[in-house]
């Protein structure tokens, strides 16, 4: 072992498996004592059990680590609060939290239904909520402060079949945005990986993805935002797959147009494309390559067959 976080507590959701689970191992293996926390569900929400997390425990002491295994939700404050609780009770602080839990619920935003809606918000946003709100206010009263990782989604720029997970994960970003903007004057940073990797869950991406990596590519990030060595680091988003890291640009205004007194739609209608214009969504211009794509393979195949 090495000692990238050594004497660090951290804890982990979803670490039963994928990504969680290759976090959990690179912190354990860097010296950190590891919380893993996951009630092993199936992506649609179903069948608790502790075990894969035990599995996972098994795998850290086995080689050397200390670690606890939580089989708790994180869709409610007391399924935070214990998963924390864990850690401070154990270790008697809590210096990393990663939030990796998730689930999917797939439909077309027509058809999707309330509870389909629900269950997704609950996990991934709320989940992320549950376990900061509850490991920041330790962090805030301990020496070190602390890091908040969390798990957002190239989706959040937009999904075809997935609103509730771009939804949520674009709430995602912008809860790490303010928890560095709170946060930061108690030591607390917050920032959030968009991962692409092959797991459970992007196996159902319906189109493919240009780039692909594994959970393993994506724990040495995690590992670094954790470390003291990335203590001025707050605030950002970062792509992580194989071998590339990407940042994420910052909101902001890009143009701007004013009117002489108050603008009517009229006048909006005269001046915007010209002025203002708009800020095209580069996932439109993937799905029209993938219709034109498909459109050519089916004529090529009609003209052979």
């Amino acid at each position: 072992m090495t000692a990238f976080l050594d004497g660090k507590v951290v804890a982990i959701t979803g670490a039963g498996g994928g990504i969680g689970r290759a976090v959990a191992l690179a912190a354990a293996a860097e010296g950190a004592k590891v919380v893993v926390a996951d009630i092993g569900v199936s992506m649609a929400g179903e069948d608790p059990t502790s075990e894969v997390a035990e599995a996972v425990v098994g795998e850290i002491t086995a080689a050397g680590g200390e670690a606890v295994a939580v089989a708790e939700s994180v869709t409610t404050l007391a399924g935070g609060e214990r998963i924390i609780g864990a850690a401070t009770e154990r270790w008697g602080r809590i210096d990393g939290v990663v939030a990796v839990a998730g689930i999917l619920r797939e439909r077309m935003l027509f058809n999707m239904a309330e509870d389909e809606w629900d269950a997704v918000i609950a996990t991934h946003l709320k989940g992320h909520f549950t376990v900061f709100r509850a490991a920041s206010a330790v962090m805030r009263k301990q020496d070190g402060g602390g890091s908040l990782v969390a798990f957002t989604s190239g989706a959040f720029a937009g999904s075809v079949a997935q609103a509730n997970y771009a939804a949520a994960k674009g709430g995602v970003v912008s809860l790490v945005r303010s928890a560095a903007a709170g946060l930061n004057r108690y030591g607390i940073t917050a920032n959030a990986i968009a991962p692409v990797a092959r797991t459970r869950m992007s196996a159902n991406v319906p189109m493919d993805l240009a780039e692909m990596g594994d959970p393993e590519d994506i724990a040495p990030m995690v590992v670094y935002l954790l470390s003291d060595q990335a203590k001025h680091v707050t605030g950002q988003v970062y792509t992580s797959v194989g071998p590339k890291i990407a940042v994420w640009n910052q909101p902001r205004e890009v143009r701007a147009m004013y009117a002489d007194g108050r603008w009517t739609p009229e006048l909006i209608a005269q001046r915007l494309d010209s002025t203002v214009g708009q800020e095209r969504m580069p996932l439109l211009d993937q799905l029209e390559a993938y219709r034109k794509a498909a459109e050519e393979k089916a004529a090529a195949e009609k003209a052979a067959g």
